[in-house]
């Protein structure tokens, strides 16, 4: 054997393949160039093409000068909204909402002085869990496990506050939203003075001195405050003092020049007036899933019902135009087919959600009469239980909720007009017993499809398909603010001609001809 060849060989074949991994190496490095470039190139095209157009107004706001939201630790950071990540900008175009910051003695404060609320109630266990209350459990067995919460009726600025910060798209960039939110309680502001005797100045003081910061804003100026929207927990009319005097109910917050620019969501709105719009009131369910609104569903669907009508509540012999005195009569005589809680010597029993929810689970219908106002929270805990309500006025219900409930009345509700029951012209027994059975199931269905829609679910348990109150209420604030925003484009007033006493028809109907239910909002019927 010839060591030297070989070892010539062995030398030559190495110094190859050397050459040859070398070249690889070049190419695979040449290759990535070529790709980073490519993708660069793509990334740079793509954030020019989505850059939010530029708008004057805001370009003369400094960074310092956008308010960016306050949160706690409960709550997730506001994405800076920089297009560039598609996939999160298809879903948020013209939906994008822009919290305003507010100093805390508009919102936060007041739940810290929850103990000056009502002068009744401790309202401090009524805001644990975010708003929600305590958890019911499951009393008489006819609940679930979960999703069962002690609601007060008068908690939804919380709720929706602590909603509205986990909405998927907010932004810290005024000229990318569509609508802007004032985070302020207004009902829990002004029930600290509605059953003593403060002057004036003391209840409109909150409100005022925030919409004097607010109108100075550059958010504010862009439309006048056409597009913001706050949350307003109680009924309208404590919002609306007409009069200055220390004698007058409530305060001035609806009635102000800023306010009635905006849109606020009230649990019952007024039909003479244009810038309020009713949402459902808050009931005891808020499902943390759409598997628990469907189980929910399937349940109500099941359950046996041995109770004709119901009515859950108080007389009210000091308002002489109620009919509750007549429907409770009507009751006690009805003793086979109707059955009731009354609130009146015992009114903790009222205030047990599982004696509400038990007495409307095993009933067909619901009594839904006016009490104080026009509206009920009971109308929202009957639908919850899949109980046909029964409205005696129009202004209970179709006239309010128009977001949320369907325009074909009848499809879910009952109406027997309030005169025929004051008047005893009417059997409420006979009236409901000679509906069809067929078209008694063919409500019921309805009312339990919309169950999803009329409450505000457990906003702390993920994701979810289906639509609640709360996204029907941003679906419709939305859709306002875009109309009145084409409008001011446009130089068409539409939003302001019309008549304001016909509110209530023009939101309802699109029309302010005359119409059948016109007797029903007389204001001057009101004023007696």
């Amino acid at each position: 054997m010839n060591l030297s060849n070989h070892s010539s060989r062995r030398r030559h074949h190495h110094s190859s393949s050397s050459i040859v991994e070398t070249s690889r190496k070049i190419t695979k490095c040449c290759f990535l160039c070529i790709i980073w470039f490519i993708f660069s190139f793509l990334f740079i095209i793509i954030y020019c093409f989505n850059s939010p157009p530029y708008s004057p107004a805001i370009a003369t706001l400094s960074r310092s000068e956008i308010p960016i939201p306050n949160f706690t630790d409960s709550q997730s950071p506001i994405p800076d909204s920089i297009p560039g990540n598609s996939s999160s900008i298809d879903g948020c175009i013209g939906k994008y909402i822009y919290i305003h910051e507010i100093p805390i003695r508009f919102n936060r404060d007041y739940i810290r002085d929850c103990k000056s609320l009502n002068k009744w109630h401790d309202m401090c266990r009524y805001f644990v869990n975010e708003g929600l209350g305590m958890p019911i459990g499951n009393p008489h067995k006819m609940l679930m496990n979960s999703g069962w919460f002690v609601t007060h009726q008068f908690s939804l600025e919380v709720i929706f506050h602590n909603r509205m910060k986990r909405y998927p798209c907010l932004t810290k960039n005024p000229s990318m939203a569509v609508a802007f939110y004032v985070p302020y309680y207004a009902g829990l502001d002004v029930s600290r003075y509605l059953f003593d005797s403060y002057n004036i100045s003391v209840r409109d003081s909150d409100s005022l001195d925030l919409f004097k910061m607010i109108r100075e804003t550059g958010e504010w100026k862009l439309m006048g405050g056409r597009d913001h929207f706050s949350v307003a927990g109680r009924i309208t009319w404590d919002f609306r003092r007409l009069v200055d005097e220390d004698s007058g109910w409530g305060n001035k917050f609806m009635v102000i020049p800023e306010t009635k620019n905006m849109t606020i969501l009230t649990i019952e709105s007024s039909p003479w007036d244009k810038n309020d719009f009713a949402i459902p009131y808050p009931t005891y369910f808020h499902p943390s899933s759409d598997t628990q609104i469907q189980e929910w569903q399937n349940r109500v669907r099941k359950q046996r019902r041995k109770t004709l009508f119901c009515f859950v509540g108080a007389p009210r012999p000091e308002m002489g135009a109620s009919i509750r005195s007549e429907i409770m009569d009507q009751c006690r005589k009805s003793r086979q087919t109707c059955r009731m809680i009354e609130c009146i010597d015992n009114k903790e029993n009222c205030l047990k959600p599982g004696n509400v929810m038990k007495m409307f689970l095993t009933s067909v219908f619901c009594l839904q009469p006016p009490g104080d106002s026009f509206t009920r929270r009971s109308t929202f805990d009957s639908i919850v239980s899949g109980c046909i309500p029964v409205f005696f006025t129009p202004g209970s219900a179709y006239v309010q909720y128009t977001w949320h409930l369907p325009k074909e009345f009848s499809s879910y509700s009952v109406l027997i007009p309030e005169g025929d029951v004051k008047h005893r012209n009417v059997s409420i027994e006979r009236f409901l017993s000679e509906i069809p059975k067929g078209r008694v199931v063919s409500m019921r269905e309805q009312v339990i499809k919309l169950i999803p829609r009329v409450v505000y679910a457990d906003f702390r348990g993920g994701s979810r398909k289906i639509e609640d109150a709360f996204d029907v209420t941003m679906d419709g604030v939305i859709q306002r603010v875009q109309g009145l925003k084409k409008e001011m484009e446009e130089g068409r007033k539409d939003s302001e001609e019309f008549d304001e006493e016909s509110s209530w028809k023009y939101y309802t109907f699109g029309s302010t001809k005359p119409h059948q239910w016109d007797h029903y909002f007389n204001r001057s019927n009101f004023l007696q």
